[in-house]
């Protein structure tokens, strides 16, 4: 489990590879912790990136993503010795660098022929609403029959085991794995507008063809930090000869 808590002073120096300072492709990484019986991980975009090797170390290196279009989050927490070398990527807050949030659902076969989907946000103020979805039009589960009857589209040995039919959905779709039995699923995806900076929830609510709730999930907190909007002009405001100092105004 990841300890967050008693965990500050987190600070990321650039390390240069052959003398380049502009393209950095490790940082060094020190922060304190209160956790002194502790090993520390290392998430960057959260994904898991190294541990220390004793609880007082206090810093480490870490690899940079190749590109820096989008901010780089690096985050360090506290783990028990005997869980150092867990990757505990899945239970890191994702964290959005370009403004947008995807939002994916598994189509199953217990979602109803005739169901609708919508989306709903908290805006940023850790309630969701549910009075006003994001999408104008409802997104269809399932745009055709034969998407829910899988291949053949019959009842051919009444599905599962036996299978045509249900356990078949999305087959040679994608997602392969996650659906009944081993086989793909199918997804649907749909994205956010571009959004502020913030923490965001989502919903996405399945709907019956009668309009009724047919199944509700949340998502856990997104923390979005969108891309810094790129200069679109600098103008020269001082230079100061004796210092030989240079002072630029962004626009």
């Amino acid at each position: 489990m990841l300890i967050a808590n008693g965990i500050e002073k987190v600070k990321a120096l650039k390390l240069p590879i052959g003398g380049n300072f502009d393209s950095p492709r490790t940082a060094l990484v020190r922060w304190q912790s209160s956790h002194n019986e502790k090993l520390h991980q290392a998430y960057v975009n959260g994904k898991y990136a190294g541990v220390t090797v004793n609880s007082q170390q206090r810093q480490l290196i870490v690899p940079l993503p190749s590109s820096f279009a989008t901010a780089v989050s690096i985050e360090i927490f506290a783990v028990e010795p005997k869980d150092a070398h867990i990757d505990f990527s899945d239970e890191v807050e994702p964290v959005i660098t370009n403004g947008r949030v995807k939002l994916r659902l598994l189509r199953s076969q217990n979602l109803p022929f005739d169901s609708t989907i919508k989306i709903y946000s908290d805006s940023a103020t850790g309630q969701i609403d549910y009075d006003n979805s994001l999408n104008a039009e409802a997104i269809n589960v399932w745009p055709s029959r034969y998407d829910k009857c899988g291949f053949g589209n019959s009842r051919f040995g009444r599905s599962d085991f036996g299978y045509d039919s249900a356990a078949a959905v999305g087959f040679g779709r994608g997602n392969f794995g996650r659906g009944q039995f081993g086989l793909d699923a199918d997804s649907i995806e749909w994205m956010t507008n571009q959004l502020a900076k913030g923490i965001y929830k989502f919903a996405i609510v399945v709907y019956d063809k009668e309009g009724e709730q047919f199944s509700v999930t949340e998502t856990e907190p997104i923390t979005v930090i969108p891309s810094p909007r790129p200069a679109e002009r600098l103008t020269v405001i001082s230079f100061n000869k004796h210092t030989n100092e240079l002072l630029l105004g962004v626009s």
